[in-house]
């Protein structure tokens, strides 16, 4: 995924009904007339915001912009007006899942004395709350080795193995297009940095298995159980397969 667009954080709200150039026109400073403009703003932006949560949990990043205006219950032109493209609305919501589960992280690895009880408890914290499957796509990238043995640079232009250790690093975007890199991101380079030191707790007191990366971990919160009609069901699901996804993780006595 390509983002081209960085001026989502910066650009002037434009709300509803043009709250914007109605106050321009409005010589008096009317506040009282204003002010139900700004609220309904403010309501659109967060059933905005709820929605493609939901929608891009549910479907990927690749879920038209249509989709989240219908379950916003708000018309397509509305989520248009706060997010000038798709991109800028994927980047906001990707960057706040980011910031979600550095959060996340961080409390597991100061409130946790045992290295394996903070990792798993990060895992867990962060499957319940669904934010794994709202990261960027390029944090979940990883290494493939070719024919000959070799590693696969051209396929993850944003990530490189560190040799010997199976971990990955940032590094800067390499590809041919331009864009926001991963790199550049330092909302990404945060989460990794946070959930490296889970890492190699974990590792160096032989509770993780050694060829268990960063990447690794980011894939399993991004891994969720098949939707199923009964949320109990779900939540069960849920936590089965958590439970094997982490016994995948964990060493074993030689």
């Amino acid at each position: 995924m390509h983002i081209q667009d960085h001026h989502w954080s910066t650009a002037p709200a434009l709300a509803p009904g043009g709250a914007i150039g109605s106050a321009a026109g409005n010589g008096r400073g009317d506040g009282p007339r204003q002010a139900p403009l700004r609220v309904d703003a403010q309501r659109n932006l967060e059933h905005v915001l709820r929605a493609a949560r939901e929608v891009f949990g549910e479907l990927g990043y690749g879920a038209p912009m249509e989709d989240v205006a219908r379950r916003a219950r708000v018309g397509v032109g509305t989520v248009y007006r706060r997010f000038p493209s798709k991109d800028v609305l994927v980047r906001r919501i990707a960057e706040e899942e980011t910031s979600r589960l550095t959060d996340q992280a961080r409390a597991a690895l100061g409130q946790e004395d045992e290295p394996w009880s903070a990792l798993s408890r990060f895992l867990r914290t962060s499957v319940a709350s669904g934010a794994g499957r709202l990261l960027p796509p390029q944090v979940l990238r990883v290494g493939v080795a070719d024919e000959g043995g070799g590693f696969d640079a051209a396929r993850v232009p944003q990530q490189r193995a560190q040799p010997g250790s199976g971990e990955l690093r940032l590094v800067p975007d390499e590809g041919p297009a331009g864009g926001a890199s991963l790199a550049e991101d330092t909302g990404a380079a945060a989460l990794l940095e946070v959930v490296g030191q889970l890492v190699e707790r974990a590792r160096a007191a032989g509770e993780l298995r050694p060829d268990v990366s960063v990447s690794d971990v980011l894939l399993v919160i991004a891994t969720a159980a098949p939707s199923l009609p009964d949320a109990a069901q779900q939540a069960a699901a849920s936590a089965r397969l958590l439970d094997i996804l982490l016994e995948g993780l964990r060493s074993r006595p030689a």
